[in-house]
């Protein structure tokens, strides 16, 4: 449990662990240079259960002190948690039970409720509905592209992945989305509990919400290398890219991957005043137009809510295979 200035909330966080139907497990509690009172009231709780390992850093981000926590962990399975949340009563030992059972998971995770203000922040709470939809690995996997399909806190790994694998790396990219697309690139697979054991809350300093590392672009720049590797290791890396969305901002988010793998030939969109026209010598046509499936691998980059399901029900409809022929993307 990584913490910074969370005063307010990490005794709350700290109480959920030691209320878990195991008692067996070690929490390594890194605080990273806190100027609150939240170091006073951990070390407090630390003082009165020996399972509570408490550790002070000099403030370097979010990276550095869960790299350090971990290296300091012991178990063979290690589970991430933040300090301004809250796992439910048996949220360790259902996802344990769940990475025991199936030997060929790595990391499993758990469905969340979203404890934040869902009219103030209807964003965090459509995306959390969303992760919530998501359970098999392969679920998981094809959706990855879109965004990490689970709350990162939820995750509970064998130390494993670290080891080999390697945790988490600083830049100007969201460190959590760019280790599982590293560790899905290198075929792990990730399950999830279909059961709510987590409260994943929102709160106005969360780094999400404050830091550029977090942008919409620094998530299409660091995913762009993945979905080449990806789409080449599907078999299609011979074909033509065409992107779903005429639009700049499409374009815009589009860019990254035609830099990392191929130029689009073309555009798809339902606007009627972009198709037929040409956009610097490539073509946008409607849905009812597309390339053949054997010429082109399609990526879609429409934000606008709700139309990434219209989008996919209709290339579902023209025979065309998810995560081969087309991906989503936004």
């Amino acid at each position: 449990m990584p913490c910074f200035n969370s005063a307010h909330t990490v005794r709350r966080a700290i109480e959920s662990i030691q209320t878990q139907s195991i008692n067996s497990w070690e929490l390594i509690v890194v605080d990273d240079g806190s100027t609150d009172s939240s170091a006073e009231i951990v070390a407090s709780i630390a003082k009165n259960d020996l399972r509570i390992r408490f550790m002070r850093t000099p403030h370097g981000g979010v990276v550095s002190a869960s790299n350090y926590g971990f290296s300091l962990a012991k178990a063979d399975v290690i589970a991430r948690m933040d300090s301004d949340d809250v796992s439910l009563p048996t949220r360790l030992e259902t996802q344990l039970k769940l990475l025991k059972k199936n030997t060929h998971l790595s990391a499993v995770t758990c469905l969340a409720e979203f404890a934040g203000n869902a009219s103030s922040s209807q964003g965090y709470a459509h995306h959390v509905a969303w992760t919530n939809r998501h359970i098999t690995s392969d679920e998981i996997a094809l959706n990855r592209f879109i965004d990490l399909p689970f709350p990162h806190p939820t995750l509970m790994y064998r130390r494993e992945l670290v080891t080999n694998l390697g945790g988490y790396r600083d830049g100007n990219f969201p460190e959590d989305y760019e280790m599982i697309l590293r560790w899905i690139n290198a075929g792990v697979k990730i399950g999830k509990v279909n059961e709510l054991l987590y409260k994943w809350y929102d709160p106005a300093t969360r780094l999400s919400r404050n830091d550029p590392r977090y942008s919409p672009m620094a998530f299409h720049n660091i995913k762009a290398p993945f979905l080449a590797n990806a789409i080449i290791a599907s078999g299609c890396g011979n074909k033509e890219l065409w992107i779903w969305g005429a639009g700049r901002p499409a374009r815009k988010c589009a860019e990254p991957l035609e830099q990392s793998w191929n130029k689009a030939s073309g555009f798809i969109d339902i606007d009627p005043r972009k198709i037929g026209r040409s956009l610097h010598g490539r073509q946008v046509v409607s849905p009812t137009d597309l390339p053949p499936a054997e010429q082109a691998v399609i990526v879609s980059y429409v934000g606008t809510r709700g139309a990434r399901d219209v989008i996919r029900a209709d290339l579902l409809a023209s025979n065309r295979k998810e995560g081969v022929d087309f991906w989503i993307a936004c």
